[in-house]
């Protein structure tokens, strides 16, 4: 069994939240990656910068100045301190690219009907799990931040949450593997002010019915449409869920049946 993890949000904007998460994380047993975002503190860097963000549906448009912006921020800035602090709380990670091995190539997005710019999407059949399983099978936990490259080599901005959902996918075909997103809410929320609206479960159908009715919309989109792909793809489970509370299985159940 291995459990893919993806943090973002405010957990990683709060030293504390980070911290606190990260310990956890580190005693979990067993095989594990952990995935990174880091929107946020790229978005406050780039104000000081002078680059603007700019969002469609939750997804960042990424010109050459914010590709330059957010490979500094996460693959540098963001990655080393989690995997810094990971080994001071006794965990041997080793910080990672999907550039790195080549181990998560990435294709630029069409342009058509949206132009994201430097943007890539990946095929979990792409993944180089070989050199996953070298690092797990050894120990070592592999953190992934979400910058990839494309065949020709030039370096692409990919979503954090779909590098987790791809690994994820990709791992389940040679062992069985859980995906978890964590972040600061206590799961999906159906009002994003009430932390007491928790939706349980999420199946296909009540997904688009969710975000036809508004309940589900912006970054969260995109997070539970992986989730449910990778469900589709054969990972065991995906949950979302607070990083306070994901070692004791609450928040909110990915599934394509109706049963918790």
């Amino acid at each position: 069994m291995i459990s893919v993890f993806k943090i973002g949000g405010n957990v990683i904007n709060d030293p504390q939240q980070l911290r606190s998460f990260l310990k956890d994380f580190s005693n979990l047993p067993g095989k594990k990656i952990l995935v990174h975002g880091g929107g946020k503190e790229a978005t406050e860097l780039g104000k000081k910068t002078g680059i603007e963000a700019k969002m469609i549906d939750g997804r960042r448009v990424t010109d050459k100045d914010t590709l330059q912006l957010v490979t500094m921020v996460y693959a540098g800035l963001i990655n080393k301190r989690i995997v810094s602090i990971l080994q001071e709380v006794g965990c041997d990670a080793v910080g990672l690219t999907g550039v790195d091995g080549n181990v998560i190539p990435a294709k630029k997005r069409n342009p058509e009907p949206i132009d994201f710019g430097y943007v890539g999407d990946i095929n979990p059949d792409d993944i180089n799990t070989d050199f996953i399983s070298l690092l797990t099978d050894n120990g070592y936990v592999p953190v992934f931040c979400a910058i990839c490259r494309n065949p020709e080599g030039g370096l692409l901005n990919c979503n954090a949450d779909s590098i987790a959902s791809a690994v994820a996918v990709a791992c389940a075909k040679i062992q069985p593997t859980d995906l978890i997103y964590c972040f600061e809410k206590a799961g999906v929320l159906s009002d994003i002010d009430d932390e007491n609206s928790l939706i349980p479960l999420i199946t296909p159908q009540m997904f688009s019915e969710l975000v036809d009715s508004g309940k589900i919309s912006g970054g969260m989109i995109p997070k539970v449409s992986n989730a449910l792909r990778a469900v589709k793809q054969g990972v065991n489970s995906v949950r979302i869920c607070d990083s306070k509370t994901f070692a004791v299985k609450q928040g909110t159940v990915i599934r394509n049946g109706n049963e918790l």
